[in-house]
């Protein structure tokens, strides 16, 4: 795909549309994970399975941010025509991936305990998370590489290969869903298994994608190193993308401590709404994924004038699918949420959430994609900054104060769009600065320090 000249709209949405699919079939997966468990083994072990969602972001944002880092990159360098540059910063980025994910995996097997104990994990499903931690930690080093690999390829305009090597692993994570917890009896560990083994079967078919390739991309062995240089340009977009990741995951943390103080039909309920929203979110992920590539690239190629329409388009695909997709969560929310349990209570407590999170999701998107944009122009500091005043830090003020002083569970809730709001405006200006950067650059000559 020609990113750099031609009809814009059209083109990310076709670039975004495989990464949505992908993302979609990968929350399809991981409900078929809380369906199974839910279902079959009841809804202690679906909150169990929910109760670990936080803390595992929180362990793996960190590094995962610097995926991003690559994607920029690996978009500036191949927008600019440059194959030997975009070669190290492939080699590099592998290397930093496979260290990434054995760090990853050393922390959640040594952390999960303990933290799970921090954030008042309730004494029913305590057991039962550490166990479904433990094992999905096992293949953090397969995800790590995965996720890195997918970033390569997005990055040169290949959106659809990852989303095959998903569908494949996908497929083969529901089959062993069914054949451990149904056929096996087994419990929350089933489902991990069945991830673990998911994950590392989609990490060969990417790595065999990268290594068959004729591209500047093209995975040989004997190059694996790491470049200094690039290693550098990675780390100043990424790891603030992986800060920014980790700061969020803090908040989101304390909220999960709030939702664990309700108990676990509670946390059940949070869990199952929760993962029905994701629908939404990994949408418009996928504009944020797209806005990254299409930004680094013209940035590459210094069409910097596209770059506006590049957020413009983004701005009406979030309006659009918070239109279309939150009213369909509202309208058949309750025949979702019964997919995962059967008790009334938990359906209940569900749809309030969900009444609470659609009434203005459209500023998640914004406050998840405008970043995308910022950061493909070279400035992620600024994106991070936004998010820790205004989501992180507000929402930890949010529970001090307003959920303190009337703990109940639609206060709690109403957390999330009040602070989606606050950083989304942050994210927006931190867009209009970055693209006057740019103005002055063309006006003087002169390259503005990247923040």
């Amino acid at each position: 795909m020609d990113m750099c000249s031609g009809p814009l709209f059209s083109k990310i949405l076709i670039f975004a549309l495989p990464i949505m699919a992908m993302n979609i079939l990968q929350l399809l997966f991981n409900a078929a994970d809380m369906i199974v468990v839910g279902r079959f083994s009841g809804s202690e072990a679906l909150a169990a399975v929910g109760a670990t969602g936080a803390l595992i972001n929180l362990i793996i944002n960190l590094f995962m941010g610097l995926s991003v880092g690559t994607s920029v990159i690996v978009a500036q360098d191949y927008g600019a025509g440059q194959p030997d540059a975009v070669s190290r910063s492939v080699h590099t980025s592998i290397v930093i991936s496979i260290i990434s994910g054995l760090v990853v995996m050393a922390a959640g097997l040594v952390l999960c305990e303990p933290l799970l104990g921090i954030m008042g994990t309730p004494e029913d499903i305590f057991d039962l998370s550490v166990l479904y931690m433990k094992i999905y930690f096992i293949g953090m080093p397969a995800s790590m590489v995965f996720n890195f690999g997918a970033a390569i390829l997005r990055a040169v305009g290949d959106s659809r290969h990852p989303m095959y090597y998903l569908v494949i692993s996908g497929i083969v994570n529901v089959i062993f869903n069914l054949f451990f917890v149904i056929g096996l009896h087994m419990s929350v560990d089933g489902v991990a298994w069945a991830t673990v083994i998911s994950q590392y079967i989609s990490v060969l078919l990417i790595m065999i994608c990268l290594f068959r390739s004729d591209r500047a991309i093209q995975f040989i062995p004997r190059k694996m190193h790491i470049d200094r240089q690039k290693l550098k340009s990675i780390v100043k977009i990424g790891l603030p993308a992986g800060l920014q990741g980790l700061l969020f995951s803090i908040s989101n943390v304390l909220i999960q401590s709030a939702i664990n103080s309700f108990g676990s039909i509670m946390v059940a309920a949070s869990s199952a709404a929760g993962n029905v929203e994701s629908f939404i979110g990994t949408t418009m992920n996928a504009y944020y994924n797209a806005a990254i590539t299409f930004t680094g690239q013209n940035m590459g190629a210094k069409k910097y004038d596209r770059i506006d329409t590049v957020a413009k388009v983004s701005t009406v695909l979030i309006f659009a699918t918070w239109i279309f997709l939150g009213g369909a969560t509202l309208i058949f929310g309750r025949t979702l949420l019964s997919l995962y349990t059967s008790n009334p209570e938990v359906i209940e407590l569900g749809m309030l959430r969900m009444n609470v999170m659609m009434a203005a999701y459209f500023t998640c998107g914004i406050m998840n994609v405008y970043p995308g944009l910022t950061r493909g122009m070279g400035y992620s500091l600024l994106p991070m900054l936004c998010t820790l005043a205004g989501a992180c830090l507000m929402r930890i003020v949010w529970l001090a104060t307003f959920f303190t002083w009337y703990p109940t569970e639609i206060m709690l809730f109403a957390c999330y769009p009040v602070t989606w709001a606050l950083a989304g405006l942050g994210q927006v200006g931190s867009f209009f600065y970055a693209r006057r950067q740019i103005r002055a650059r063309e006006v003087l000559g002169t390259v503005p320090s990247a923040l």
